[in-house]
C-alpha cells in the first residue's frame, strides 16, 4: 500500500520540493542550524536526515573525530560539532561547501570542510566516527545537484566508495550508513561484500510513508559488532 501510495504522490512531491528550494531554506535540529541551498540535498521535506540525526543524538562524540562523507546541507555535521566532536566535512559540492563553513562559523563551531570526491581529498587515516548518507537510485546524474540522488547507472558511487573505504576503517572506527527501503539494498550489500566489507543492521525506523535502516560498516576480517537497536 505504501509503494502505491508513493507512486501516486512522488511526481507531485518531487515538483514541490524543488519549487520549495529554489531560494535557500533555514534547517533547524534542536539547537543548531544550517542554510539549504538550492542545489544542495534537502533535510527539510526529506526523512533519513532527522532519522540520522537522531540515532546520532545516541552517540558520545566528545574529543572523537568525525566525518560527514557528502554532507550536502552540513546539518549531521554542525550537530556533531555541538557534541563535541572534532567534525571534518567533505561534499561534491562547492556551494554546499561554502554555505556550510558560513553557517558553522556563525554558530562558533570550527568545522573542517573538503571539497573531495569520496575520500580522493582526505588523507589517509582513519576516524573515530563516519556518518554516511548515500545518493542510492541507480541512474546517472546530470547535474551537481542529480548527484545527490543518483548513484550511477551501474552503482559507480557504490564502488568507489567501498573500495576506498577499507583503507579509512580502523578495529576502533564506527561508520555508519543509512539507507531506505526504496533502494537496491543487495546490489549495494554485495558490492560492500566484493570489497571486503560486512554491513550490519543497527537500526530500523519506520515512519507512515517511508522505512529507514542505519548499518554499521565493518571490515569483514576485523569485525566488530555493534549492538543491534530494536
Amino acid at each position: 500500500m505504501k509503494k502505491i501510495i508513493r507512486k501516486i504522490t512522488h511526481p507531485l512531491y518531487k515538483r514541490y520540493h524543488f519549487w520549495y528550494h529554489r531560494k535557500p531554506r533555514k534547517y533547524t535540529y534542536k539547537n543548531v542550524y544550517t542554510v539549504v541551498q538550492p542545489s544542495v540535498f534537502s533535510p527539510i521535506n526529506t526523512i533519513s536526515t532527522k532519522v540520522f540525526l537522531d540515532f546520532i543524538d545516541t552517540l558520545e562524540l566528545k574529543n572523537k573525530t568525525v566525518l560527514e562523507l557528502g554532507c550536502g546541507s552540513g546539518i549531521i555535521s554542525i550537530f556533531s560539532a555541538s557534541k563535541n566532536g572534532k567534525v571534518t566535512a567533505t561534499d561534491i559540492n562547492e556551494i554546499a561547501m561554502d554555505s556550510l563553513s558560513k553557517v558553522a562559523r556563525d554558530q562558533n563551531f570550527n568545522i573542517k570542510t573538503i571539497i573531495s570526491d569520496l575520500f580522493d581529498k582526505i588523507e589517509n587515516r582513519p576516524f573515530d566516527y563516519i556518518f554516511i548518507n548515500p545518493p542510492y537510485y541507480p541512474k546517472n546524474a546530470n547535474s551537481i545537484s542529480e548527484q545527490a540522488w543518483f548513484c550511477g547507472g551501474n552503482f559507480e558511487y557504490f564502488h568507489k566508495l567501498f573500495n576506498q573505504l577499507t583503507s579509512h576503517l580502523s578495529d576502533t572506527t564506527n561508520c555508519f550508513m543509512i539507507l531506505s527501503e526504496d533502494c537496491e539494498f543487495n546490489s549495494i550489500k554485495n558490492i560492500a561484500s566484493k570489497n571486503d566489507l560486512l554491513l550490519t543492521q543497527v537500526l530500523k525506523k519506520t515512519t507512515p510513508l517511508e522505512l529507514n535502516f542505519i548499518h554499521k560498516i565493518n571490515i569483514k576480517t576485523s569485525l566488530k559488532q555493534y549492538p543491534k537497536i530494536l
